[in-house]
């Protein structure tokens, strides 16, 4: 009974309820056929109620939630825990100025970026102001501010327009518009119900706001199974409903198996950081110390790609036309968000699996394991050239977990091709 009980409880619930403690705390309850009303007599403070993901969020007393764990319409119980923000040349780098030559600058593309907020900068309200609407979780506010900075540097990178710089710190889809979510404090940090519940508001009103692509540049510990973990799920369920997810890989590196939740998340694309060396060329390029590894504990193979994190320029919470500096795999996260929008820009109907292979099927292989760098670094000169974009009008877009596997062949080697290769080539032998 013990052990069966503990099945359906994460180890930091599980935890607390083999210690002395007895008072609540806070957890994330997913239920089988979203049947959460039971959950009203047992709860002390109801948070958010969750259905993107079949849960609720409260806070709960430890005798409760071990009654509860026996429950069978009860799937998984889960600590809400925090999650926090994973702190000229990368233009350069990644090759930008192809797809601006042809006239793709994110226009008409809206992102969503679920972070500390956004201070109005010159860069994003000069020359049109590209902020469709603000929603803030944390204190409820109408007005956008940013009490951070990490959010505002992540929106520069994105789509700021240069208009402070004279075009020098420019971000990678300069029209795109903008969503902002405030999910995280003052510090940089919010619980995952704050997450998850502003991704569902993201997924209820993307028609308004005609949002294509989610930027999570935040990330906790992946304690168990993305299946599981209710952020992630989260962002599985927004891919579903159409929105193309980047989530930062994190900064827990170097060591194997450090990818944060969400970025264990199979759908998503998850990014790693790379220092570029301050050069525009690959050949130099190297996995930045912090960036962290895979493989997930699904035992799927993360990042998906990498693009430049290490001393990235881009937009100051304090001064409304300055400049900053930050590092991390948040720093690169919003460079891949930018390349997406370019992307949705250019193909109307792109949903999120085909917008995934063609930024992983783009990339340049730097010479580091695929658990290290993915399938390499971003070149947007591959991804809108015409002859190779048209590789992707014969191969089949169905299959996501499958492609999440090929990493460096770029997406186009199958693991029932190299089968039947393989059963062909012991048929010669034979003979």
């Amino acid at each position: 009974m013990r052990r069966g009980k503990r099945i359906k409880i994460d180890p930091l619930v599980s935890a607390k309820l083999n210690s002395i403690s007895k008072g609540e705390i806070p957890i994330i309850i997913r239920f089988k056929n979203n049947n959460t009303s039971k959950i009203s007599t047992m709860s002390s403070k109801l948070k958010y109620e969750l259905p993107i993901v079949g849960a609720i969020a409260c806070s709960m007393n430890l005798n409760d939630i071990s009654s509860l764990s026996n429950d069978p319409d009860v799937e998984f119980i889960s600590f809400d825990g925090k999650v926090f923000a994973q702190l000229d040349i990368v233009n350069e780098s990644i090759k930008t100025n192809f797809p601006k030559e042809k006239n793709f600058t994110g226009e008409g593309v809206t992102v969503a970026v679920v972070d500390t907020g956004f201070s109005p900068h010159v860069d994003l309200i000069r020359p049109t102001n590209r902020i469709l609407g603000f929603k803030d979780f944390v204190n409820n506010r109408n007005k956008p501010y940013d009490d951070n900075g990490h959010g505002t540097h992540i929106a520069g990178i994105i789509a700021g327009s240069g208009y402070s710089s004279n075009g020098k710190y420019t971000g990678i889809a300069p029209s795109a518009n903008l969503l902002i979510v405030k999910a995280l404090d003052s510090s940089g940090s919010g619980s995952t119900s704050d997450i998850v519940s502003a991704i569902q508001w993201v997924i209820e009103t993307k028609d308004k706001y005609n949002t294509k692509i989610l930027n999570l540049s935040l990330g906790t510990p992946a304690n168990s199974s993305y299946t599981s973990c209710p952020l992630a799920q989260a962002v599985e369920e927004a891919v579903k409903s159409g929105l193309t997810v980047v989530c930062a890989a994190g900064n827990s590196g170097p060591s194997k198996g450090t990818i944060l939740c969400p970025g264990n998340a199979p759908s998503g694309i998850t990014v790693g950081a790379i220092d570029d060396n301050k050069t525009p060329e690959i050949n130099d390029d190297f996995i930045a110390n912090f960036s962290s590894r895979g493989p997930t504990k699904d035992g799927y193979k993360k990042p998906d790609v990498v693009a430049p994190g290490v001393d990235i320029m881009s937009l100051s919470n304090k001064n409304s036309s300055g400049y900053i500096s930050l590092s991390g795999t948040s720093m690169a996260t919003p460079v891949v968000t930018g390349a997406c929008a370019l992307l949705h820009q250019k193909h109307a109907d792109l949903t999120p699996k085909k917008a995934k292979k063609m930024i992983v099927g783009c990339c340049s292989n730097i010479g580091f394991s695929q658990n290290e760098q993915g399938a390499g670094v971003i070149d947007l000169e591959k991804l809108f050239d015409k002859d190779y974009a048209s590789k992707y009008d014969t191969i089949s877009f169905n299959d996501p977990e499958k492609f999440d596997s090929q990493g460096v062949f770029g997406g186009f080697i199958d693991d029932n091709i190299i089968i039947i290769l393989l059963i062909i080539l012991l048929f010669l032998w034979d003979i």
